[in-house]
């Protein structure tokens, strides 16, 4: 019994002995890096940027007779398309800009006169939106890639006006001019995939009164004052140079 006793103590101490010698040979445990912290993405709208417009125009006109009276009012409306070019600059969440845009127009339209010639009625007003122009600073909010902005500045107008018979629509005389206003505005725009946008525009042109001399075969016949206001709304699409987003930890 103590020769087992013994033999056991001995073995148990030769065990204890090879437990470290054992863990001395075992390879060190690897170093595994911290996994990196998240990184949100955030749209970034500063930079130069082109692009692309088309929509729908509304030109309400009024005209007056000196000494005769009003005439009546009606609208010219049709299609518009062109481009436009900007700058925006983003701090935190606001975002300001400068854009210059120019479309061209198709906005028409006439009414029957009420004092040319000889007998009222023998006449039709046409007036022709022929182009248009805007140049405005942006007040805008970014929600990452979605934006809401305002605009305003200066807009002006190339514009084409006639008197046709009635009957045959022959042109009786024209003029035409240049008008300079100003414009108000609202829009909605997305960023949709890097460096491209798509958004929606309204934009509202008080333009100024103008008196017109009409003429015919070269030589000055009717008087006319006018009025003209502008309502449009186009679709949009942009492509900004510069990278569309910036990272934040």
């Amino acid at each position: 019994m103590k020769k087992f006793l013994l033999g056991s103590t001995a073995g148990l101490i030769a065990l204890g002995m090879s437990v470290p010698a054992m863990a001395a040979d075992l390879a060190a445990r690897p170093y595994t890096k911290a996994p990196p912290a998240m990184v949100a993405a955030i749209y970034d709208w500063s930079g130069f940027y082109i692009g692309a417009n088309g929509g729908y125009g509304n030109s309400r006109n009024s005209w007056s007779i000196p000494g005769f009276g009003s005439e009546g009012a009606f609208d010219a409306n049709g299609a518009v398309a062109g481009g436009q070019i900007g700058y925006r600059w983003q701090t935190g969440a606001m975002v300001f800009g400068l854009e210059a845009q120019y479309d061209w127009s198709d906005m028409s339209g006439s009414q029957v006169s009420l004092g040319f010639v000889t007998t009222p009625g023998d006449a039709v007003e046409h007036a022709h939106v022929r182009s248009f122009g805007l140049f405005t600073g942006q007040l805008g909010y970014a929600w990452n890639n979605t934006l809401l902005y305002v605009k305003g500045g200066a807009a002006v107008t190339d514009n084409h006006f006639e008197h046709r018979f009635t009957g045959t629509s022959t042109v009786i005389d024209s003029a035409s001019d240049t008008r300079w206003g100003g414009a108000i505005g609202a829009g909605l725009e997305f960023g949709l995939a890097p460096n491209w946008s798509l958004g929606v525009e309204y934009d509202h042109l008080f333009m100024q009164d103008r008196s017109l001399t009409f003429t015919a075969f070269g030589a000055p016949s009717t008087l006319d004052n006018t009025s003209q206001n502008l309502d449009l709304v186009t679709a949009r699409v942009n492509y900004r140079f510069g990278g569309p987003a910036v990272t934040r930890y």
